[in-house]
């Protein structure tokens, strides 16, 4: 996979900012770019031409807080956007992608998983959505056709991201999957800038690029974004159409891992999540991943 750049990432803002949002009087001429000018935005970022060229090919290094900022005042960023920005000034050139060792969810984040019982679906995700743990109710909301003890066997543990795109489960079971797809690639991008010399996040989004058009086409559109809060309308195989909230908690301890929690949209789902979560049959099991011993007393 090629990483995305600066300046990629600079050029793609730069083509959705028209004049007008920008407060260029275009006076019926007729443009040869769909957005800003390279010169237009310098000079509303109060910066050279010579000098914003530099940073869209790439050949500029440590651009400051302050440049940053005014970029991403003229190209209309939003919060995340922003970060994603300098994230990308920030990091360094990779001659060599690393391996990292897998990752554990901590036992605070365990302990509250524990603490949530068997009523409300959750489960602990890494930073590539490999699923680190999660609860019986949690396993039978999503992926009840998945072995529930696999995210226990790290080699072996479910990844939402390649479930979400690959398993035509998934798209039966989301009533609204094209607009939670587009929300999930543009957090993989957000990952991304984040954590750029990620051998297995670089595989990942290889292949699923490779794999699945769909994916393919909202990696190619560079949506950035993250994935806090939302709302899944589900037609569960055995509970029917029910509509959940979802809500991510973080960690200060992992930040990269999140605790993501699901609650009933409204009564009709709160009645169908309780039938599905009385089936489970464990109202105090211990949720898969949880080894022995890494719950606090």
């Amino acid at each position: 996979m090629e990483r995305e750049s600066l300046g990629a990432f600079l050029r793609s803002r730069r083509d959705r900012v028209t004049p007008a949002q920008a407060g260029i009087a275009g006076h019926g001429t007729v443009r040869r770019v769909p957005g800003l000018r390279r010169e237009e935005l310098a000079q509303l970022a109060g910066i050279s031409i010579s000098y914003y060229t530099r940073l869209e090919q790439d050949q500029a290094d440590g651009a400051s807080g302050q440049v940053l900022d005014a970029l991403a005042r003229v190209l209309r960023l939003d919060e995340t956007e922003t970060a994603h920005l300098r994230n990308l000034a920030r990091r360094r050139p990779v001659t060599t992608l690393v391996r990292p060792r897998p990752e554990r969810a901590h036992p605070r984040v365990l302990a509250l998983l524990d603490a949530l019982g068997e009523n409300t679906p959750a489960l602990v995700l890494g930073r590539r959505n490999d699923v680190l743990a999660w609860n019986r109710a949690g396993h039978a909301l999503l992926t009840p056709h998945l072995d529930f003890d696999a995210p226990a066997d790290a080699a072996g543990r479910p990844s939402l991201s390649r479930w979400f795109f690959l398993d035509p489960h998934a798209r039966e079971l989301h009533r609204n999957w094209d607009d939670l797809a587009k929300n999930h690639v543009a957090y993989l991008r957000l990952v991304s800038g984040r954590h750029s010399g990620d051998a297995r996040l670089a595989e990942l989004i290889g292949e699923l690029t490779m794999r699945s058009r769909e994916f393919a086409t909202l990696w190619a559109a560079g949506h950035v974004g993250d994935c806090t809060a939302g709302l899944k309308r589900l037609h569960h195989p055995t509970a029917g159409d029910l509509d959940v909230d979802y809500q991510v908690w973080l960690q200060p301890d992992s930040p990269d891992h999140r605790l993501e929690i699901y609650t009933a949209h409204d009564q009709r789902s709160s009645d169908a999540l309780r039938l599905l979560t009385a089936g489970t049959g464990m109202s105090r099991s211990r949720p898969a991943g949880a080894r022995e011993g890494s719950m606090p007393s």
